[in-house]
């Protein structure tokens, strides 16, 4: 108890202090927090913004959409009563053309007037290439050049949607005409991505590739794109053991479910997602609709009115498991992509990343708001805080963003790195053993070792059936230097934005 007293007094001390240090100069420009679905973010949020007098932007590409507030986990009304949020519930569920511009255009706008008003900016959510595009100059946003013109907003927008109505091979050898740069460091499959790249160049008369290009070579640029926006941003990373999250992940579905979650998706699919269906119109691809939750629940959803209520409970089962999984998966991608875009970022013009261990939540107040204040303060002072940020163990071998086509497998690898790892999969040798059974012409040992074409690192030979375009782009260059809708990709990177 006495500890807990006297850490209460360093912590108001240390409070009382930063806030004057902040209203003075500040410093940092503005506080962001990364971390998995499930770690605590908006918590720590609040209290640094009741602390401190800062308000809140929620990065988070689906809380942006009204409804469905439990499966989104939206902050409550009391908690947004503790400190002022920004950006949640403010677009019509029906809309899907909602974009990582968007959200950087106004959000910018927001942390300006926080700035003039002597307020700190304080940025959380789990949509890292929001936070991405707020932190690094890397988005392309061609609606300002085409404002005079009157082809900005919807019509670029409808333009995009039009294209990606197209087959994934048609456009992608139409990007390949026009840039073939681009068109090799993406896939045929991704044609959200490849219809943003035409659409760039249909608008600019201008290759896609060159354009980031262009971006990155800018002063304070780097390998995945422009130069930082705020001088001396403070980043916290919240994470904790894995194991300890799933059980977390899974008692928050819990909650959920014990909050109204099945009345909130029947209400909502009822309102905005059945005539849809008998249409034909349905799209979890776009939108509010792909917010993880949603469509886990379609069979159960959709079940006809003859469905038996037994048979209506094993279907409400099978969504709920499959959230939680969903969920989990989630959280591993969202961990990762901290680790690859924040702590292995390469070039120099890199904000440290401050990370604060939330497994054991019964020491929150020890392990993670009284260091994130410690360290706040001290960044106040122009002081270095006495807890070191995590910058990586290094970044990760230099991979170049190679087309490589497995004929033996049938499908096509974007990646050296990746390429490495099919080679090795149990799949692909399961394909090249049976290819030889059946073509006694085809010898893998007589296969030509391209290791010329790829990076160092790669060692393995191209087996039989397969061969590789090299490509001089590392992965390093895969941005975000465009508008892409809300949604979160399953295999989002963004490069591929």
């Amino acid at each position: 108890m006495r500890a807990g007293v006297r850490g209460s007094s360093n912590m108001a001390a240390s409070t009382a202090g930063v806030r004057v240090s902040v209203r003075r100069a500040m410093v940092p420009s503005l506080v962001v927090i990364l971390g998995a679905t499930g770690v605590g973010k908006s918590k720590l949020a609040i209290e640094i913004g009741k602390r401190l007098g800062g308000e809140i932007i929620s990065a988070d590409s689906m809380q942006v959409y009204q409804g469905l507030d439990i499966i989104t986990n939206k902050v409550t009304a009391e908690e947004r009563a503790q400190c002022r949020h920004h950006m949640i519930s403010f677009v019509d569920p029906l809309v899907s053309s909602y974009t990582v511009v968007d959200f950087r255009n106004k959000a910018v706008e927001l942390i300006d007037d926080m700035h003039s008003s002597n307020k700190l900016p304080i940025v959380v959510g789990g949509t890292n290439y929001y936070i991405e595009s707020l932190l690094w100059r890397v988005l392309l946003d061609t609606a300002k050049e085409n404002k005079e013109s009157g082809d900005a907003g919807d019509g670029a927008q409808n333009r995009k949607l039009e294209l990606e109505k197209l087959a994934g091979a048609e456009l992608h050898e139409r990007l390949a005409k026009v840039d073939p740069t681009m068109a090799a460091m993406l896939h045929p499959n991704d044609k959200r991505k490849i219809a943003r790249s035409l659409q760039i160049h249909e608008e600019t008369g201008v290759p896609h590739s060159r354009w980031l290009e262009e971006q990155r070579q800018q002063e304070g640029g780097d390998g995945l794109g422009g130069p930082l926006r705020y001088p001396e941003p403070c980043i916290f990373w919240l994470h904790a053991e894995m194991k300890a999250l799933d059980t977390r992940l899974d008692g928050r579905v819990d909650e959920m479910l014990s909050a109204g979650l099945i009345r909130e998706l029947k209400d909502f699919h009822i309102r905005y997602n059945a005539q849809k269906i008998k249409t034909d119109s349905q799209d979890y691809q776009h939108g509010i609709f792909q917010s993880i939750g949603f469509k886990e629940f379609h069979d159960y959803l959709t079940a006809p009115e003859s469905t038996t209520q037994q048979e209506k409970d094993s279907l409400r089962d099978k969504g709920i498991e499959a959230l939680k999984i969903a969920t989990r998966r989630y959280a591993r991608k969202q961990n990762k992509w901290v680790r690859n875009r924040f702590l292995r970022r390469p070039g120099d013009n890199i904000p440290a990343v401050y990370g604060l261990d939330v497994t054991d939540v019964s020491r929150w107040e020890e392990t993670v708001l009284n260091p994130a204040l410690q360290i706040l303060d001290s960044l106040s002072k122009g002081e270095e805080p006495a807890f070191a940020p995590i910058r990586a163990e290094g970044s990760d071998p230099r991979n170049k963003r190679s087309y490589h086509t497995c004929e033996a497998c049938d499908r096509v690898v974007i990646g050296d790195l990746e390429w490495t790892a099919h080679l090795k999969s149990k799949k692909h040798q399961h394909h090249v053993r049976k290819k030889r059974k059946y073509d006694p012409s085809c010898d893998e040992s007589k296969s030509t070792d391209t290791e010329e074409t790829l990076s160092k690192h790669l060692c393995a030979p191209v087996a039989s059936g397969c061969r590789e375009t090299a490509q001089d782009h590392s992965e390093n260059t895969r941005t975000a230097h465009e508008e892409v809708p809300a949604e979160v990709h399953q295999t989002l990177d963004m490069s591929q934005l």
